[in-house]
């Protein structure tokens, strides 16, 4: 069972990154505002935090199953545990929430809003995602 929710969770990353980007793109007009959010882009702006949220829930699953998720004494001084007891789940959380407001923002057609939260969003996520060249943290692409 780990092993499938590490995979859809690894797997589900891309298509929130290119939900993310791609709102982002969408909104870059808003910063000279002179663009007006159309049912399509809100469309997108709600996949987005559709796919976020699920891989929230496939994450917090992860996060109880994990061996990499640990509460011991030697968790903060071990990177590895550390970066996934604390640093990847608060920064992934925050972004989630980031992309909620977002989505909120482009409800209500307020694209430079909608373009910064999920700038600050996507910042937050490239940070927190254990890229295969951080090798310390032991991940891959997939």
């Amino acid at each position: 069972m780990y092993q499938i929710l590490h995979h859809a969770h690894s797997g589900l990353r891309w298509v929130v990154l290119l939900l993310i980007i791609i709102n982002i793109v969408n909104s870059i007009g808003g910063l000279t505002g002179n663009k007006i959010y159309t049912a399509k882009d809100k469309k997108l702006s709600f996949y987005a935090l559709i796919s976020t949220h699920i891989q929230v829930l496939i994450g917090l699953a992860l996060y109880f199953m994990s061996p990499k998720v640990q509460f011991s004494e030697n968790t903060m001084s071990n990177s590895l545990l550390r970066f996934f007891t604390l640093e990847h789940t608060l920064m992934m959380l925050i972004a989630v929430v980031l992309v909620t407001i977002g989505n909120r923002m482009a409800k209500a057609s307020r694209v430079k809003a909608v373009f910064w939260y999920y700038f600050i969003a996507l910042v937050i996520i490239l940070a927190a995602i254990p890229w295969p060249f951080r090798e310390e943290l032991g991940s891959g692409w997939f």
